[in-house]
């Protein structure tokens, strides 16, 4: 567990494990002292400790009576133990003239506290009776109350109403006091998952924080207006949708200025394999997000990509590639048709061999802009079929028409820099190379069999490569 940040006081419920040999929490930030009863540890081999904030006396006993298995330089306020550890001596006594400094600066501390006390409480009497306002929203885990989040919402309105899902509704909302804009993710507790989603992803998100994951700010559990049970998630909000809705717009709204580029789908399919593969490698626990498509991602104000929606996540029983172990069968797992991985269907576990699969499903619909469940997929016809049939020479068949190099734009976009090359051909040329790569990585995510899928670390340095690349052809 060395050089991982680790902050606050070592864990006294590391002494319960008798069977621990070897220990590790080297160059982090932990302070305070040793327990006294890790260091009585029998099972116990080597113990590094070194280059914390640790303070207090080193014991002479157990495994730290033994220089050569125990590591504890870098902690400049620990003292005491064996000579071989070179620790300075512990002071035992104070000097005479030291305790009464001690005193008198005591005897002023306390009669400042009391002059202190004495003005908050006229202070708290004068304001008695005033509403308190709403806490900060800025405290990431404020707890809301219903009276709050109706109020917030203009009483859960249409006209605040962003969307729904299989666990309930989603409104916009203002916190008062800061006029902070919320999404308040409203669950239907009619559905007997509801309450599963609601704890499993409170736990998730409690634990986890990256750029590209959407934000709980708080969660509210209490009863609404008529005693029945309620229970909300806040979220930060996401000024520009999901996005579902910027690739299948609808037909009046399908203008070239709505419409996503080629270089801000590829960011966005970065942000969306970086989540993941902070998810499945850099968590706690590995994450199984389970339900990843386009309306679980939310784009920002600078269209930055976050994955919300983690209500079906599992937690690994343990991390790596080779992780076959999930809490809770899949059967149990619905996720969406045409995202699930085709292992789910029989009864198969949760990996994040699963999410690769929806990943490379979402990449295809980014680029080629047909849906999974497209009316054209029919018998052995699927999205992912269809795309590697295309390649290599009929790729740019397959594209979304906003994708495909104009000769003439009214306005030059993000893309149309593309444009200043040497020519028509070239253009295309470029395109189809950097499709054609995009394309591949999508097929082998979206294979059949999970052992021949790429992993989410790959798929981030592949699309970090063809971006770099396709921006010094243009």
């Amino acid at each position: 567990m060395e050089s991982n940040f680790f902050e606050g006081t070592i864990p006294q419920s590391l002494t319960l494990l008798k069977g621990l040999q070897d220990l590790d929490i080297s160059l982090n930030n932990l302070s305070r002292n040793i327990p006294k009863d890790l260091e009585r540890l029998s099972a116990l081999q080597s113990m590094n400790l070194s280059f914390n904030n640790l303070e207090g006396e080193v014991s002479a006993k157990g495994i730290s009576g033994n220089a050569s298995v125990v590591l504890v330089n870098g902690n400049d306020k620990l003292c005491g133990g064996i000579a071989e550890l070179h620790l300075p001596a512990c002071k035992r006594e104070k000097s005479n003239s030291f305790r009464i400094i001690l005193t008198l600066i005591g005897m002023v501390l306390g009669s400042l506290l009391i002059y202190s006390s004495l003005i908050t409480f006229y202070w708290i009497r004068r304001s008695k009776g005033k509403p308190p306002s709403t806490p900060s929203i800025g405290n990431r885990f404020t707890k809301l109350s219903y009276k709050e989040l109706f109020q917030a919402t203009g009483g859960f309105s249409s006209a605040n109403f962003i969307g729904s899902g299989g666990f309930g509704c989603v409104y916009k909302g203002i916190i008062d006091q800061d006029e902070t804009i919320v999404a308040v993710k409203v669950l239907n507790l009619q559905n007997p998952r509801a309450h599963k989603s609601f704890t499993v992803e409170c736990e998730a998100l409690r634990n986890i924080w990256h750029q590209n994951l959407v934000k709980i700010l708080t969660s509210c559990s209490s009863l609404d207006l008529k005693g029945k049970d309620f229970k909300a998630l806040v979220y930060e909000f996401m000024p520009n949708g999901s996005l579902d809705y910027w690739l299948h717009l609808p037909m009046e709204a399908n203008n070239h200025s709505r419409s996503l580029g080629l270089l801000q789908r590829l960011n966005i399919a970065i942000d969306v394999a970086s989540a993941l593969d902070y998810l499945h490698y850099h968590c706690y626990a590995t994450i199984v997000h389970c339900d990843l498509k386009p309306s679980n991602i939310l784009l920002d104000s600078d269209m930055t990509a976050h994955v919300s929606d983690l209500g079906l996540a599992r937690l690994l029983l343990k991390h790596g590639d080779n992780s076959t172990q999930a809490q809770i069968s899949t059967i149990e797992i619905k996720g969406s048709i045409g995202y699930t991985a085709p292992e789910y269907g029989m009864g198969g576990r949760a990996t994040i061999k699963g999410d690769v699969f929806s990943y490379g499903i979402l990449l295809l619909e980014m680029f080629t802009g047909k849906r999974p469940t497209d009316q054209m997929f029919t018998d052995d016809l699927n999205l992912h079929n269809f795309a590697k049939a295309a390649l290599p020479v009929n790729i740019m068949q397959i594209l979304h028409p906003t994708l495909l190099p104009k000769e003439e734009h009214s306005e030059e976009s993000e893309d149309d820099a593309i444009n200043k090359t040497k020519g028509p051909s070239h253009r295309t040329n470029k395109l189809q190379d950097c499709m054609t790569s995009i394309i591949e990585i999508a097929l082998q995510c979206s294979v059949e069999s999970p052992k021949e899928r790429m992993n989410m670390k790959d798929v981030m340095r592949e699309l970090h490569l063809i971006k770099g690349n396709f921006l010094k052809s243009i």
